[in-house]
């Protein structure tokens, strides 16, 4: 995942993005997929900016070649996070992630009971 500087035009990212990815190519991998999000809100501020423009890329490669991206990705000033995954890092991550929301969910939705439980208590006392 990376994330760019929302000053940048969102239709300059596919090609500002190519322009690194030829690393993993070059290197004999593959391009699997890139996902450009837009620009959305960040959870918190980076480099006095609350808006990024999100594109994720799934790519097929060495860890060379990876670590290599990586480096040439944080040192481009348009740049502001990147984040390199192994594909079942990822998906362990978004599992964790949907099994953290359902049970807030649980919870959410046991709330309401409990406090009608109790309020039916007071009542009765």
């Amino acid at each position: 995942m990376v994330i760019i500087n929302p000053e940048i035009d969102e239709r300059q990212v596919p090609t500002t993005l190519d322009k690194f990815l030829a690393v993993i190519t070059n290197d004999g991998g593959s391009i699997d997929s890139v996902d450009v999000w837009g620009k959305r809100r960040l959870a918190y501020e980076i480099q006095k900016k609350n808006e990024g423009i999100y594109a994720v890329v799934n790519f097929t490669s060495t860890s060379d070649a990876a670590q290599e991206l990586d480096r040439q990705l944080k040192l481009n000033e348009q740049i502001m996070r990147t984040k390199v995954l192994r594909a079942e890092e990822a998906i362990a991550m978004v599992a964790s992630e949907a099994k953290r929301s359902e049970e807030k969910a649980a919870r959410k939705a046991a709330a309401p009971a409990r406090a009608r439980r109790t309020e039916t208590a007071d009542a009765k006392a």
